[in-house]
């Protein structure tokens, strides 16, 4: 009997805890401010929780937001999850690399399979299974598998409001990666939960990976919030602000939408020197982690790129003149989809201020209006294709008068980046933000020449600061001997070697040894690039990369041994390696082992029947055998992929002056 009644206080404290600390929106005043530096959460000690901590308090909330496209954002691939409309002629064909691409349940798992046809016989076959979904099914699915912690995008998109199976963005158009695009911590930052397995000294490995943006990429770490409730520790949020969680609603207009352009806001992203993803948090402003850049130019005002929400909205005369007081929230509900939310919900926002204007609210006819539903959205903010996402449109948050399109064959030039979030950015985030256009978007070299005569007008005593972007720059440029020639002129190898030596989520230090590395591997300096490589191995370990380097400066320093270990460990690593393989081969080769050299170079090959390395190196062993007939179709198939392959080209020369 006591037992009983024990259990009957706690469940009344529940209901009483869970009923004080629930969100209150109704009950709560939307004049108090917090007080942005005094969120406890903030600090780096204070713990995620997850999505189902928080709903045992928060339940109502949790439903609703849960059918959100944040709620929806990635989960583990199931025929739940999947929006794709899939069935046996399901068939996506990649011409310009001679790949077809099969998407297909079996039973429960979803599974990809890529093949090549010569006629009616299959070629080439590889099949993965996809581990997650990335995208809610508002716009598309894409997919992504893991092995071994390593996450890569699979190379098919079902793009949903065309009910259309295609190649992801970026994959089109002859730039089909196949299985090799590397998911990393930028991508996953914003289209999950805080990912917090992810892991050090790697750009794509994770220990594990949450399942969909949570409560806390907008309220922040929830641990202390939970440790207090649990300990009856309640604050009067009518009157007061729980300091424990940051509550969004609590914050100045432009805090709040700081927040929503943490993600809202896609571009090129520059960190801020010793930072990483991971340190933004609710409450904060986002320039104190890191500025988004865009290209800017003319005649380009109807183009956008699908995550320009902030952009476009910021180009709107609504939040130029009312900043303090209009942002993202004053329209969406982020607890609620944009699925059910109704018309009116956005032309109340409207109405909210043109109806106290002295002007007519819509000079628009009656027939028009009711044309449109009444609805202020599809006239001021109509939806249009992104330059970036095929098969997708998209609402253009520049709200506006209706503006005729320009017409497309007009002259764009380019103007610049500009800084979005931020304007007075540092001339190392410029020049960083120059680079990562150049690497990331378009290979366009006035970017690196913009990059450049920044950085020719900038303090460069501050060694840590400028030389990583000065090697990087010249790396891009591929002006080698210039790096080499820096080495010396910071005080040498061993000193450089040295001063390399900060471990962090960007690999920052591991990238510039590894470039000093190539640049030296690229004019000869084998023992000076080893040195280099073994250096980004040791800073990064888990970006492959940079072991798969480090081994072949080992082989050509006839240390086979210590390479055949390198490589070994890149196949324990990630088992669909295919440069590892070929490479594996390639030592045992050299060490006589021809049967474990075969074995190793049609691992490869399998992985990726396009390897021209791996195709030559199977080439080299049949020749080594004697096996002339055998070693041609290898090098024929090279020439079909390079016509002008310098090796090739070689080989076929050695067979003809010796048949």
């Amino acid at each position: 009997m006591r037992i009983k009644s024990y259990i009957l206080v706690l469940l009344v404290i529940g209901v009483f805890i869970a009923t004080a600390i629930s969100c209150g929106e109704d009950q709560q005043p939307n004049t108090l401010i917090a007080d942005a530096g005094k969120y406890q959460n903030h600090n780096d000690t204070v713990k995620y929780v997850g999505i189902e901590t928080c709903k045992t308090c928060h339940y109502d909330v949790y439903e609703t937001f849960i059918k959100t496209g944040m709620g929806q954002s990635f989960d583990v691939a199931s025929k739940t999850k999947s929006s794709s409309k899939l069935d046996e002629n399901s068939l996506l064909v990649d011409t310009h690399k001679n790949l077809s691409y099969h998407p297909y349940w079996n039973g429960e798992e979803l599974k990809l399979k890529e093949f090549r046809l010569d006629g009616k016989d299959t070629i080439h076959l590889r099949e993965e299974t996809v581990d997650y979904i990335v995208g809610s099914g508002q716009h598309t699915n894409s997919h992504i598998y893991n092995t071994n912690g390593y996450l890569h995008q699979l190379p098919f998109t079902y793009y949903t409001q065309d009910g259309k199976l295609d190649l992801p963005p970026g994959f089109e158009k002859g730039g089909n990666t196949r299985f090799s695009r590397k998911i990393g911590l930028e991508c996953m930052s914003c289209h999950n939960a805080m990912p917090t397995g992810f892991v050090k000294g790697s750009i794509n490995k994770f220990e594990s990976v949450p399942n969909g943006i949570n409560c806390e990429r907008c309220h922040g770490p929830g641990e202390l919030h939970v440790k207090e409730k649990m300990a009856g520790k309640v604050v009067d949020t009518a009157n007061q602000v729980d300091y424990s969680i940051v509550n969004p609603k609590k914050l100045s207009a432009e805090l709040q939408f700081e927040l929503c352009q943490r993600c809202h806001l896609q571009g090129n992203t520059v960190l801020k020197e010793g930072k990483s993803f991971f340190d933004f948090k609710p409450g904060m402003k986002l320039s104190e982690v890191m500025e988004v850049y865009l290209p800017k130019y003319s005649n380009s005002e109807d183009e956008f790129i699908m995550a320009s929400h902030v952009d476009r909205f910021k180009m709107s005369k609504c939040i130029k003149e009312n900043d303090q007081t209009f942002n993202c929230i004053s329209c969406h509900n982020p607890h609620v989809s944009v699925k059910v939310t109704g018309s009116n919900v956005f032309n109340n926002s409207c109405n909210s201020c043109h109806a106290k204007s002295k002007e007519k609210l819509c000079t628009e006819s009656e027939e028009k209006r009711f044309a449109k539903n009444y609805n202020c959205v599809e006239c001021h903010m109509p939806k249009s294709g992104s330059i970036d996402i095929p098969h997708v449109t998209v609402t253009d948050h520049y709200i506006r008068v209706p503006q005729e399109k320009k017409k497309a064959e007009e002259l764009k030039q380019f103007l610049g980046l500009y800084n979005v979030n931020n304007s007075k950015p540092s001339k190392r985030s410029r020049i960083r933000a120059y680079i990562q256009q150049y690497e990331k978007f378009t290979p366009d070299p006035q970017f690196l020449d913009s990059a450049l005569a920044i950085l020719k007008t900038a303090d460069q005593s501050d060694w840590e600061k400028y030389y990583i972007e000065k090697v990087n720059i010249y790396f891009l440029k591929k002006e080698y001997n210039q790096i080499i020639g820096d080495v010396l002129l910071f005080g040498g190898k061993d000193y450089i070697l040295r001063k390399l030596n900060k471990t962090s989520y960007d690999n920052q230090h591991a990238w510039t040894a590894y470039r000093i590395g190539e640049s030296n591997y690229n004019i000869g300096g084998i023992q000076e690039a080893s040195e280099f490589y073994k250096k980004a191995v040791d800073l990064a370990p888990y970006v492959l990369d940079f072991q798969n380097k480090y081994g072949v400066s080992l082989v050509r320093l006839n240390k086979l041994e210590e390479a055949k270990k390198v490589f070994e460990f890149i196949i324990l690593e990630d088992s669909k390696n295919a440069e590892a393989y070929s490479n594996l081969g390639f030592v045992n080769l050299r060490l006589l082992n021809v049967d474990v050299a075969r074995e190793m170079y049609e691992k490869a090959l399998v992985l990726n029947p396009d390897y021209i390395q791996a195709l030559l190196n199977s080439a080299g062993l049949e020749l080594h055998l004697n096996n002339v007939e055998e070693a041609k179709p290898y090098i024929n198939r090279v020439l079909e992929i390079e016509p002008n392959n310098k090796q090739a080209l070689a080989i076929l020369d050695y067979i003809a002056q010796n048949s």
